[in-house]
């Protein structure tokens, strides 16, 4: 198949570029390579995709009408639109970043799909809808009080390709990711940024005090699933189980992807702290604007729609994460 990533050259996108052209399929990837983070990153893992003969990579913005044409100028039978502006915290200080890419940019992908009529449409949404859940979250559950600009712009993501697939009938899966991880990760994320301390022999900023809990998910779990994802596509009438986020009018479901497993923040600190080698030094802060103590995902419905997912440890996770981040930053 033909199949368009936004994001390519982004965390998630690089890891189910490769996973899925490793697996005989052709795929355009589209990323903007904005410098929210060392735009080097994202060049390595454009560079290493390129190595394969089926990937084409077209630099442009989502909101830029021409590198949208060009994207989805062969059609691609499935459309996976991971890009977005990240991070909640960051959403503090550059909020129309978040609203140009993360809702005129996903707009864009939306118009374009009205035309191309793809077989599937899956859109990365976020954990962050659930705002203070206090419990394990299922896709039925209200998600209409985000306690951040990300988690609106990602309420709103969904809210527009609702809109679509009604109105223009393509076949629509909202992804709800849970705090990915994994080698080749982002470095504002706290993986990331706890191993530079180490590494450096600097203390790490702890919030909420060290007592959140993160549904941790490896980033190869969660392309298995975004991958068996690809070929389940929502059918207008035909939920598949009472737990089934399908709407009753139209071809359109969000699906929780993660382990569903939450961890304690110190335990995955404790695991960095192994996998380095050291002991961190750590400042306990309280919690930030924007952040949620506790996430924790209801895997039933992802279960039911693609079987038994992998569910990596998060000891064996922030391992890979470690022994990849050591070698890349010699």
């Amino acid at each position: 198949m033909h199949i368009l990533i936004t994001g390519s050259a982004g965390f998630i996108g690089y890891h189910l570029s490769r996973r899925l052209l490793a697996a005989g399929h052709t795929v355009t990837g589209l990323d903007a390579m904005t410098p929210y983070y060392d735009v080097r990153l994202k060049q390595q893992r454009h560079a290493m995709l390129a190595e394969h003969a089926r990937f084409a990579a077209i630099t442009g913005k989502l909101e830029d009408p021409a590198a949208i044409e060009r994207a989805f100028a062969a059609a691609p039978e499935i459309v996976v639109h991971l890009a977005a502006q990240a991070g909640v915290r960051y959403s503090l200080e550059a909020p129309f970043s978040y609203t140009d890419s993360n809702v005129t940019g996903t707009l864009a992908i939306l118009e374009a799909a009205r035309r191309t009529q793809p077989k599937h449409l899956l859109i990365a949404s976020s954990s962050s809808v659930y705002g203070m859940a206090g419990k394990a979250s299922t896709e039925l559950d209200l998600t209409d009080r985000p306690v951040s600009l990300y988690a609106a712009t990602k309420k709103a993501t969904e809210a527009m390709s609702h809109s679509y697939a009604h109105l223009f009938g393509v076949p629509t899966t909202c992804l709800r990711f849970f705090t990915v991880y994994g080698p080749w990760g982002r470095p504002d994320m706290a993986l990331f940024k706890f191993a530079e301390a180490i590494a450096a022999g600097e203390p790490i900023s702890i919030y909420g005090e060290g007592r959140m809990r993160r549904d941790f998910t490896y980033v190869d779990d969660v392309v298995a699933a975004i991958d068996r994802l690809i070929g389940v596509a929502p059918v207008e009438g035909a939920p598949v189980s009472a737990a089934d986020s399908l709407s009753p009018v139209a071809p359109w479901r969000v699906v929780n992807i993660a382990g569903g497993r939450p961890v304690e923040l110190m335990r995955f600190v404790t695991a960095i702290e192994a996998a380095m080698g050291r002991e961190a030094k750590k400042e306990l802060l309280p919690m930030q604007p924007g952040d949620v103590t506790d996430t924790a995902a209801d895997v039933t419905l992802l279960q039911t729609l693609v079987g038994e997912v992998p569910q990596t440890p998060v000891e064996d996770g922030v391992r890979a994460f470690c022994e990849w981040f050591k070698g890349w930053r010699r």
